[in-house]
């Protein structure tokens, strides 16, 4: 039976569509958002859930260009670093585009606060709770992107320890994702790293167990 709380048939299958049809872009073109596009993605970012109504969020828009530039070369250094992790693999990596940081149109740096221990609801016995919290905020935004016609792609290679010192953030706060919002001349038909054979996703029903753990062998 359907829920009398469920919404028009239209506005669900937007909700699966927008879902289904999200991207993690790396390629954006230089056009600058709508006024007041950029503030709502962060309002959704701020009503996303989180354990203890904690919000741990902070976001760091970055506008000045050099700054971008050494954003860069952090990303850029720990490509290198991976690469050399990946054996057989590196020229396949080299390959793929891992950022859009100076094309896209904003850069947002998502961070972890200081002052995060005060905070015990839900995190006595699982502290990454607030980890957990901040990738809702994320998604949020993500979903918002795709359903405004906008590219957004998490960049996560960087030294966390490196980018934190760069944007002068207080100690024991953490950078957990660079995020690259803009314009596309499209949308990759299927995520990146399976249009570009680095990858195929595993179905669904291989990930689901009931009552307890399954072999996966």
């Amino acid at each position: 039976m359907k829920s009398k709380h469920r919404y028009s048939q239209t506005e669900v299958d937007a909700l699966y569509r927008t879902i289904a049809e999200r991207r993690d872009m790396r390629h954006f073109t230089p056009e600058p958002l709508e006024n007041g596009l950029l503030s709502r993605l962060l309002m959704v970012a701020n009503q996303a859930p989180s354990v203890g109504l904690m919000q741990p969020w902070r976001f760091i828009r970055i506008t000045d260009i050099a700054l971008k530039h050494s954003i860069k070369s952090l990303v850029e250094i720990e490509r290198n670093s991976t690469v050399d992790l990946l054996d057989t693999r590196k020229n396949e990596f080299l390959k793929l585009k891992v950022e859009g940081i100076l094309e896209c149109a904003e850069l947002i740096v998502v961070a972890l606060p200081d002052g995060r221990e005060k905070h015990i609801f839900g995190r006595r016995t699982m502290p990454d709770m607030d980890l957990a919290s901040v990738s809702c905020a994320i998604q949020n935004m993500w979903l918002t992107a795709r359903a405004e016609g906008i590219g957004l792609g998490w960049v996560s290679l960087f030294d966390p320890t490196l980018l934190a010192e760069l944007l002068n953030m207080p100690k024991q706060s953490r950078p957990i994702a660079i995020l690259c919002i803009g314009h596309v001349e499209k949308f990759y038909e299927k995520p990146m790293l399976v249009e570009q054979n680095w990858i195929e996703p595993t179905p669904s029903e291989q990930l689901i167990f009931e009552n307890s753990w399954e072999s996966t062998n």
